[in-house]
């Protein structure tokens, strides 16, 4: 069982890092997107997560593609480790070529117990800046757990939630693996099947919880770019593979929306919400 007053010591411990917001992971971005027309002002919303990279050396890469433990982040003794969600609150844009500033803080470590075993929650805040004026700022909620194989899918109890739009999507492994390389992401369950397969016992390649996200995001915006988004959060409630198309669904609410993903067998992957400023 993880040592949870030696992991909480982390708490508080912080890392400064810059990048300047340049225009060519915006390039990649709406080319994977699929978009003609690149973005040319400013980051879309989402966007933040294609700087500031993880450059670790090779060396200190693990067998399942992510650094090492140890460094700035807690050495949690559990071999998996998924982005499970977090909350976003825009504050200004960031404009192409804009200086950018993260200063990232741990801000929470908790241990849980769950079907699969112990589980340990750690809340990262990040605070970006472009050209020294605050930007956003972001609470990240990453989550560890032993090796004990893919979570069992939860059956579909609750009803289907019915949806203003929705749309069928499909990824595929060249997708998973663009993705990959945009934000530098290694973790191999996102581009190795059989690592994902054998190793960490899922069915299939995991498609990254942010790039849910980001997909949400913009499915949103190509309803709806009126009004700025102010607050976005999302959680992701099980793995998400690339077997299978899924549903973008959306449902309308006062200055903002619900957003979820929904596999082919009718469970919701992801939940997310977000706020718009008034118009």
């Amino acid at each position: 069982m993880p040592d949870l007053a030696h992991l909480r010591s982390w708490i508080g411990r912080e890392e400064i890092a810059h990048d300047v917001a340049g225009a060519g992971p915006l390039a990649g971005l709406a080319a994977l997107l699929d978009r003609e027309q690149p973005f040319a002002q400013s980051l879309p919303p989402l966007a933040h997560w294609l700087y500031f990279l993880p450059y670790v050396r090779q060396s200190l890469i693990g067998a399942d593609g992510h650094p090492l433990r140890g460094g700035f982040l807690p050495p949690v003794p559990l071999p998996r480790r998924l982005w499970a969600g977090g909350r976003i609150r825009f504050v200004t844009p960031i404009g192409l070529g804009a200086r950018m500033q993260r200063r990232s803080v741990i801000d929470e470590i908790k241990r849980k117990s769950g079907a699969s075993g112990d589980l340990v929650f750690v809340t990262l805040r990040h605070e970006i800046s472009a050209d020294g004026e605050l930007a956003l700022v972001e609470e990240q909620d990453l989550v560890y757990r032993g090796e004990q194989g893919e979570a069992r899918p939860e059956a579909a109890t609750e009803a289907r939630r019915t949806a203003d739009r929705e749309e069928i999507v499909s990824v595929d492994p060249v997708q998973l693996f663009r993705f990959s390389a945009l934000t530098f992401n290694s973790h191999r369950i996102h581009y190795d099947r059989d690592y994902a397969r054998v190793v960490e016992g899922y069915r299939g390649l995991v498609v990254h919880a942010p790039l849910l996200a980001t997909l949400l995001v913009h499915f949103w915006l190509a309803q709806d770019s009126s009004a700025p988004i102010r607050n976005f959060s999302f959680r992701a409630l099980q793995p998400l593979l690339d077997d299978a198309p899924f549903a973008l669904c959306l449902k309308r609410r006062i200055a903002g929306g619900e957003l979820w993903t929904r596999d082919h067998a009718g469970r919701e992957t992801m939940r997310a919400e977000l706020d718009c400023a008034p118009g």
